[in-house]
């Protein structure tokens, strides 16, 4: 294979292939009549991804090479473009991914699956990532971003949502929404297969709980759980409460199939009755609390962002 620049950006020759034309401006092979996903043409493609972007780094500009006219404003405004495309076409391929996963199982997806449904060639997804682990870990953390957001947002237009009680309640209903996070949560083998390891790992778990120690901590000094009960019970008595639920659901006659609202309300009553105290909680201790645990919910959701961001552009 030969790799030469050219006028319309870079040709690839190949015995074996017909020439190939790649072309900084659209960021796609030109072909005539002939289209290739052969898996030779993986790394030319990532060195030619990393060539383009060198160029905007030094400040060459190869759409003035492609456009006849056109003010600078516009040649800016294109260069910009170039991340926001970057961006979707990643989750783009996320949302292929999750797909698959769902339907397959985690262990069942390949790379080869992947590229296919989302309509791109392999060689565009190691662009992204490097190893399939790196793509799916890119995945949950993109699931963990949106149920957290979605949580926010409920408890914003839920007076009381930020108590203990109100907390489970949402929190149930995001995950309901999301059968990848909760496939995760109960450890469902057929759909993440090994990603159970890594995503419900003691050290990710414990990760997890600092934030919320700190939450249930604000709870404990307003009173607004019990205190005859240490913090590690509490932590304890809540998973419990939590996963215990999801965990049952599954194995009772239909006869007693809940729907998602009635299931979490009893979650709701379940944890406030064992955990919270039983006395009217003035309005003012509500707003401290929630924004308490709206900073530590914004401060996690700003950790993962930031990490997924990275993994994008």
């Amino acid at each position: 294979m030969v790799v030469t620049r050219c006028a319309g950006g870079i040709s690839v020759c190949s015995t074996s292939t017909a020439p190939l034309t790649f072309c900084p401006l659209h960021g796609i092979f030109l072909i005539d009549s002939y289209m290739t996903n052969s898996d030779d043409l993986v790394i030319c493609l990532i060195a030619m991804e990393k060539d383009v972007l060198t160029q905007q780094s030094q400040g060459v500009s190869t759409r003035k090479q492609h456009r006849r006219g056109g003010s600078e404003a516009e040649e800016g405004g294109g260069a910009r473009l170039r991340p926001i495309r970057r961006e979707a076409r990643a989750q783009r391929i996320l949302d292929a991914a999750a797909a698959l996963i769902l339907r397959w199982g985690y262990n069942k997806t390949t790379l080869d699956d992947i590229s296919r449904q989302a309509g791109v060639a392999k060689g565009t997804l190691y662009l992204h990532w490097n190893t399939r682990e790196e793509l799916f870990a890119a995945l949950m953390k993109r699931e963990k971003i949106e149920m957290a957001e979605d949580i926010k947002q409920r408890i914003a237009e839920d007076p009381t949502g930020a108590t203990l009680r109100g907390i489970l309640k949402h929190s149930a209903l995001a995950l309901m929404k999301r059968p990848l996070m909760k496939a995760v949560l109960l450890r469902d083998m057929d759909v993440i297969g090994k990603l159970a390891h890594s995503e419900q790992s003691s050290t990710a778990y414990a990760e997890r709980l600092t934030g919320f120690k700190t939450y249930l901590e604000s709870l404990r000094e307003h009173d607004l759980v019990r205190t005859d009960l240490s913090l590690r019970a509490q932590v304890y008595i809540f998973s419990a409460i939590f996963m215990g639920f999801f965990l049952v659901a599954p194995l009772v006659p239909d006869e007693f199939t809940l729907s998602d609202e009635e299931l979490a309300d009893l979650m709701a009553e379940t944890v406030h009755c064992t955990l919270e105290p039983d006395r009217t909680i003035p309005s003012a201790e509500f707003q401290t609390v929630s924004q308490t645990f709206l900073q530590y919910l914004n401060h996690a959701i700003e950790i993962v962002q930031k990490q997924f961001q990275q993994e994008l552009e």
